[in-house]
């Protein structure tokens, strides 16, 4: 009925997130972060890929191609159970190559700093953001809003933008055979936003 419909709308969280405006004094406080360097350059990476959380977190060498400038995240590590490729800024490599003289021996991009065989703690971002000031104002995840609006805002199709964000696809026989959709206009794009990240630091 009606109400049942109303009453599910109601319960869609908006994870708290930066607004375009908000980003320059973001980065600025980001740069002079004095935690451990491999926070800060997570949470750089975080901002350039705009992926979740834990798909960061998870990140193996292995999934990165370096010749294509990709991130191949396997399906098993993704909320939709299906393989996603992040298409890499010449800032993401220049940052993913900062952290290869941190953790470049280790099966994780980013591991736990207690115990390296494991990843960084979900928290560690988390504490990250609150160290600098952003509790309540924004979390890991919000970055994927601030991205998707200033894509949007900026012309890019939003097809591109839900693919790139991984986000389920209505049409299961489209979503089934095609995990590469958009692929040249996705590059295009990240490159897009790593200039316009870059830009506004």
């Amino acid at each position: 009925n009606d109400l049942r419909g109303a009453l599910q709308k109601q319960s869609v969280q908006h994870r708290a997130h930066l607004k375009e405006s908000e980003l320059p004094e973001y980065l600025a406080k980001l740069e002079v972060y004095d935690g451990e360097k491999l926070t800060q350059l997570a949470l750089k990476i975080l901002l350039l890929t705009f992926v979740r959380s834990a798909e960061l977190r998870g990140a193996t060498w292995s999934e990165i191609n370096w010749e294509k400038a990709e991130w191949r995240i396997p399906a098993e590590r993704m909320k939709m159970k299906k393989q996603h490729i992040v298409p890499l800024a010449r800032q993401t490599l220049d940052l993913l190559r900062q952290v290869q003289h941190i953790s470049g021996n280790r099966e994780y991009i980013f591991p736990n700093s207690v115990k390296p065989m494991k990843i960084m703690s979900e928290n560690t971002l988390l504490f990250a953001l609150y160290r600098m000031g952003y509790k309540g104002r924004s979390t890991a995840h919000g970055f994927r809003s601030t991205a998707s609006t200033i894509l949007n805002e900026n012309g890019f199709k939003p097809d591109v933008i839900e693919r790139q964000l991984a986000h389920t696809e209505r049409d299961q026989i489209r979503a089934a055979y095609n995990h590469a959709e958009y692929l040249p206009e996705r590059r295009e794009m990240m490159q897009w936003w790593g200039d316009y990240v870059e830009r506004i630091r």
